[in-house]
């Protein structure tokens, strides 16, 4: 089985904050979808609920965090 990984950065968006985190996608030549591990899983879940609780200290231990605003309206 052929394996190959590659880094990439998952985009974690909950209220008025988002959160860039990297992760490791691994891709098979079984498989149609790349995968990720439990620990990069249990990492963004970390991170959305740390961002949905306002603690922009624990989300930023995974990631860039940023705080988004409304630029223009109706």
């Amino acid at each position: 089985m052929d394996r190959r990984a590659r880094e990439t950065t998952e985009l974690i968006h909950e209220g008025k904050y988002a959160a860039e985190v990297p992760i490791v996608l691994t891709y098979s030549d079984e498989s149609w979808s790349p995968t990720m591990s439990l620990d990069d899983a249990r990492k963004l879940e970390t991170v959305r609920l740390a961002l949905k609780r306002g603690d922009i200290a624990e989300a930023s231990k995974y990631g860039q965090v940023f705080e988004l605003r409304l630029i223009a309206g109706e």
